[in-house]
């Protein structure tokens, strides 16, 4: 994304070729399980390499499968350099980190892209906890992504919590929310979606989502729905990704992507299940419902 670190520019139409390391389960949606489908719903090549495959998401208290060792992820990622295709993909995604190790694979992928490919991107979901939760990965692993992943980032896609540890505040307003997405801006990376946004003049039963760009600042308030599955953040960070490709435009990228998520997890709600409902809301992830209007913070 030549200009993808300006999001102003020439539309690109053209299918994105991403490079998405994350985790796999084979029952449910999350991690690649969750961004995977919904790319290529998207008509995106998507090159899918897992850095745990697990019989379903750790939510349920119980699972199977391996945790992939840092080398042998880095080994999938070599063969992929092995075809000479490496340099063929234009944005690197990646989201849960389980620890520095696997960071490091990551960003040695990214390095090897962009060298390749100068105008490639890294999106980054800085996956570390949320509101209610607190952070519920391994210590070290926050301050990890805030000093050393987040500003090799293009793109990052933190919740509201997460955007207050990497500012290092906590935040109750818009001034103040956005006061924080710049001073990480100013660590390196150019574009800023923040989801699940609560603040003193949210309406109630209503949430926020934030995007912000070297062009402006955006917003979308949506219904607060009851439900909270996991690999919804997994899913927005690739949809953001990839219409802020095919747009150039922060804003049209956030009303295409809440749009999709909102559908998906309201599909999600009305069947009564913990596991995001992909497929029967895949008319509203290939054609993004123009249900949700952005408004122009700046």
């Amino acid at each position: 994304m030549a200009s993808a670190n300006g999001a102003g520019g020439t539309r690109h139409d053209e299918a994105v070729r991403i490079l998405s390391i994350q985790s796999s389960v084979a029952y449910g949606h999350v991690g690649n399980s969750a961004a995977v489908f919904p790319l290529q719903r998207l008509g995106h090549e998507v090159w899918p390499v897992l850095t745990v495959h697990f019989s379903n998401h750790t939510g349920y208290g119980a699972w199977r499968g391996p945790l992939l060792a840092p080398g042998d992820v880095a080994e999938v990622i070599a063969g992929i350099e092995d075809r000479g295709v490496l340099g063929g993909a234009d944005a690197v995604l990646s989201g849960y980190q389980g620890d520095p190790a696997m960071g490091a694979v990551i960003l040695d992928a990214v390095e090897k892209v962009k060298t390749a490919n100068p105008d490639a991107v890294y999106c980054c979901d800085p996956v570390m906890g949320d509101v209610g939760r607190g952070m519920f990965v391994r210590p070290g692993i926050p301050e990890y992504l805030r000093d050393v992943v987040v500003p090799r980032a293009d793109i990052i896609t933190p919740n509201h919590f997460e955007l207050d540890f990497l500012a290092g505040r906590t935040t109750s307003s818009l001034t103040e929310l956005l006061d924080a997405v710049d001073a990480v801006r100013a660590t390196g990376p150019r574009h800023v979606l923040v989801t699940s946004v609560l603040h003193g003049d949210v309406p109630e039963g209503s949430l926020e989502v934030v995007a912000v760009s070297d062009e402006g600042a955006w917003v979308v308030t949506t219904p607060l729905l009851p439900i909270n599955p996991n690999g919804g953040g997994d899913i927005t960070a690739a949809l953001y990704l990839a219409h802020l490709w095919t747009t150039r435009s922060p804003a049209t990228a956030l009303e295409r992507t809440i749009g999709s998520v909102f559908a998906v997890l309201d599909a999600t709600l009305t069947a009564g299940t913990r596991e995001l409902q992909l497929i029967a809301a895949q008319d509203a992830i290939a054609e993004p419902p123009a249900k949700f209007a952005a408004r122009r913070l700046r």
